[in-house]
């Protein structure tokens, strides 16, 4: 099974629906716990894989405080990476989580802070930090990166969701929709996007995250 096949549901069966996020995306984090909602109420099981910001902006032409923003958002996304790779991929929503609970919900830009403090909170090693400054694991997330934007186009973003032949970015949604609200939402995502021509869907954003 690659990581973008959907197991068939039955005989205790869950299918599995993959996630492609950036911990720097305040809008994936909504989406986020958008889809843990879902997998309560709907038959999915959600396999969680990194994509990168920082990788898709590069060579980009980008406002000065924007680059920053990219620069440091290398940091996070790396360290998920490391501990994916030395700690195995049951660690990966847990640390997404902690971090992302920090960098939204709490407001800390301060991304050594965020990386140590959920470290600790998952109970994975503090050194796994220094993967925020190192290319040493950097071919693995662009391969996941390059994974999950292939399925969807370079002309989009973070979050992306694959569940069997369909693949789509977003749902760009606040507030979290919650119970059977998430389930109804999965639902429609899977029916449009998985229309033969069907590309976009979309009307201006009149408000930011809403973190409930």
């Amino acid at each position: 099974m690659t990581t973008t096949d959907a197991t068939t549901p039955g005989a205790g069966a869950r299918a599995t629906a993959d996630f492609w996020f950036d911990p720097l995306c305040p809008w994936a984090w909504m989406t986020s716990r958008w889809i843990l909602e879902v997998e309560a109420v709907r038959d999915i099981s959600v396999r969680w894989h990194v994509m990168s910001l920082s990788v898709l902006n590069e060579g980009r032409d980008l406002p000065e405080d924007y680059r920053a923003m990219m620069e440091a958002g290398w940091g996070p996304v790396r360290v998920v990476t490391a501990a994916r790779l030395l700690h195995g991929e049951d660690v990966v929503l847990p640390l997404y989580t902690a971090m992302g609970t920090r960098i939204h919900p709490g407001g800390n830009k301060d991304f050594d802070v965020v990386v140590a403090e959920a470290l600790a909170e998952v109970g994975l090693p503090a050194d796994l930090a220094a993967a925020a400054r190192s290319t040493t694991y950097d071919a693995e997330l662009r391969a996941s990166h390059t994974e999950g934007i292939t399925r969807v186009g370079e002309d989009v973003g973070t979050p992306v969701v694959a569940f069997g032949d369909v693949a789509f970015f977003g749902p760009v949604v606040t507030p979290t929709p919650r119970g059977e609200a998430a389930g109804r939402l999965w639902d429609g995502c899977v029916l449009v996007a998985g229309t033969p021509g069907f590309f976009e869907l979309k009307r201006t954003r009149t408000q930011g995250p809403v973190f409930d």
